[in-house]
């Protein structure tokens, strides 16, 4: 990779990190559809998709926390099962011909319910241990599979099931993202393969984009453009997964 290309690709990067953070996220399917325009081999995206979700994770759980909105009684049910759930579905490799697009269309649908959302309900209620239990591993084993981290999945379904508002989801999905991705990773690497020297590289775009963004969207975004920019979040991964093979 030239000077000019690897400049490129960074900033592509950090924009990411700063949007996706900016909603609680950490910008795995971003990276992959950046990677895979870039013309990277497939076999090193998922796991340097899996070190830039690490490195950005951390930054957004740090920083919700910080701004009070994390809750450990919402977190702990939907990542208990998840964590080795991830580890699995990081160990497995599978063809993703059919699975990718039917993921895509449920993100899509996601946003489009998001765009039209105006505010958080005036009450939640987390869900029953049992259903964030399953849920919970259900998501992990994605986020392992596709090497994301699975906050795409998990914040829309914590939004439109009422069971936390807008900050509070964001934060919950950071911190899921961080241990998932974490797993997902352990499971590659145990699986044999590699982390390409190049991640390394690219981190640096990761922190800048990913501090700022989560500094934003924890503190001053409103709830609409947060719930906005994470519409556009999940378009963007809806069409990744759809369109890119």
């Amino acid at each position: 990779m030239d000077f000019t290309h690897l400049c490129l690709v960074s900033l592509a990067v950090g924009l990411v990190a700063f949007l996706y953070s900016s909603v609680g996220h950490a910008g795995a399917s971003g990276y992959i559809a950046v990677m895979t325009l870039a013309g990277f081999a497939s076999a090193l995206i998922k796991p340097t998709a899996l070190v830039l979700n690490i490195i950005v994770a951390c930054i957004g759980s740090f920083q919700f926390w910080r701004a009070g909105h994390f809750s450990w009684q919402l977190f702990w049910p939907f990542a208990a099962l998840a964590v080795p759930a991830a580890f699995l579905g990081g160990y497995v490799q599978l063809p993703a011909s059919i699975f990718k697009p039917l993921v895509g269309v449920v993100l899509l649908f996601s946003a489009v319910r998001l765009f039209f959302r105006r505010g958080d309900p005036p009450e939640v209620k987390p869900p029953a241990l049992p259903t964030a239990l399953g849920i919970g591993a259900s998501i992990g084993f994605l986020s392992g599979l596709t090497g994301t981290g699975g906050g795409i999945f998990l914040t829309p379904l914590l939004l439109f099931c009422r069971w936390a508002r807008t900050r509070s989801a964001a934060a919950t999905s950071a911190l899921f993202i961080l241990v998932n991705s974490a797993a997902g990773l352990t499971g590659h690497v145990s699986s044999g393969q590699r982390i390409p020297s190049f991640a390394w590289l690219l981190a640096a775009a990761a922190v800048v984009g990913g501090g700022v963004g989560s500094h934003l969207g924890s503190r001053r975004f409103p709830v609409r453009t947060i719930s906005l920019m994470l519409a556009a979040v999940l378009v963007i991964a809806g069409a990744k997964l759809i369109f890119t093979r």
